[in-house]
């Protein structure tokens, strides 16, 4: 089949580029500019350049459109948030097939107030939170601190174009009211969220009529930034009865269809995992569960067809996947002493930083970038990070210079 897989900057897609890639599957990237991540991939067969999506959104679905239709494209999937309810939400323009559920369904997974709301309704476990409509609405409310500042989604389509509202922390009632004062009226409703210390947990599922055809679970063991945030060292772990449970009832309940990650984090306090989040498109870790034998791609492309799938085979426990990059800016954060809510780790948790951070290999240690098949996105992305440093290192000897 020829594919169509946008966003190809992202970890994401170029984990779907390489899987079905393997497969045999003809894969086309598109991106918003020429040179990507996954177009460095020996398995992407062409380059597609389109209108930026999150400034000019008809032009972009008339950019994919026209694509679709000169290349004949069998399947067409988009990978970041504003693609995939941009798609989702035009799909009889595109004459391919699309595995995404109804708008409907993705737009209620994307609403964090709904779906913690949801899963409150229906027994999964979520911190406690105060949902606020507008900043005044503080006013009556009392906080229990530190909280956690979460918009009610990741990204919102404004007249300006889509934005992307920051999740922040305050340590106090000032910090809270400066934040919130602060944040445009796209940022509300937002939660109040108490702060759950302890490690995240995935639950990846491919659903299809309802029911789970695969199941896994992963932790992050490292994150950007430090305090939560992208995974950029995770394993393979047993999937627990409870988050299987949880997750495929929340999902269910929802009328998810084909793949997703519902995302947790295990409260040290009283031992259960808390719902964080769904993911309801291809998420950075996607590559450790097909290094550990769970090939979602593969799996997202059979759902079109309602199968015929394969009896789940148990994946190996105990792989590790890391993002060398986002390793790397997770230590610098660290030994800065940057964190969400103004601590900063003694000097012993800095030499323990750079102790793990020095562990290069391992039996089970597995590497988004370089593979052994496909190792030119590691030079691209290498190139790009050089290019940024040296970016950010003119303009600071320019200020200097300035100041001067």
């Amino acid at each position: 089949m020829r594919v169509l897989v946008t966003d190809g900057d992202s970890r994401a897609a170029l984990a779907v580029t390489r899987s079905l890639g393997r497969r045999g599957h003809e894969i086309l990237v598109g991106e918003k500019h020429g040179r990507s991540l996954s177009h460095g991939s020996r398995y992407c067969v062409e380059r597609v350049v389109y209108p930026d999506p999150s400034r000019n959104s008809e032009a972009f679905l008339e950019g994919i459109g026209n694509v679709v239709r000169s290349q004949a494209i069998d399947v067409l999937l988009p990978i970041s948030d504003i693609t995939t309810f941009l798609i989702a939400a035009n799909r009889q323009r595109f004459a391919c097939r699309i595995p995404l559920p109804d708008i409907s369904v993705l737009e209620r997974a994307a609403n964090k107030v709904d779906i913690l709301e949801t899963a409150a309704r229906i027994g999964v476990p979520v911190p406690r939170g105060i949902v606020l409509s507008d900043a005044a609405a503080l006013r009556d409310q009392h906080v229990d601190y530190p909280v956690v500042i979460k918009p009610w989604r990741s990204r919102v389509n404004t007249r300006q174009g889509w934005r992307a509202p920051m999740v922040s922390h305050a340590a106090n009632r000032d910090d809270l009211v400066r934040d919130l004062s602060a944040r445009p009226d796209h940022s509300f409703p937002v939660l109040l969220q108490e702060r759950i210390v302890g490690p995240g947990l995935g639950v990846f599922a491919c659903i299809d009529e309802g029911r789970p055809v695969a199941l896994f679970s992963h932790r992050r063991l490292r994150e950007r930034p430090p305090w939560g945030g992208v995974s950029v060292l995770c394993e393979s772990v047993e999937l627990e009865a409870s988050t299987r449970d949880q997750a495929t009832r929340l999902l269910a309940e929802i009328g998810w269809q084909g793949p997703a990650m519902v995302e947790f984090k295990l409260d040290h306090r009283d031992g259960l995992p808390k719902l964080m989040e769904i993911n309801g498109r291809f998420w950075g870790s996607l590559q450790l569960a097909v290094d550990a034998g769970v090939d979602f791609p593969v799996l997202a492309l059979e759902a079109i067809h309602h199968g015929p799938f394969e009896v789940q085979r148990p994946y190996r426990v105990g792989i590790r996947s890391r993002w060398l990059w986002g390793d790397l800016d997770s230590l610098l954060l660290t030994l800065r002493g940057s964190t969400g809510l103004r601590t900063s780790p003694s000097g012993s948790g800095r030499l323990a930083a750079l102790w793990e951070f020095g562990k290069f290999l391992g039996k089970d240690l597995y590497y988004d970038n370089p593979k052994w098949d496909d190792w030119w996105p590691m030079v691209v992305e290498t190139r790009a990070r050089l290019a940024a440093a040296a970016t950010a290192l003119l303009g600071r000897l320019r200020h200097g210079m300035d100041r001067a």
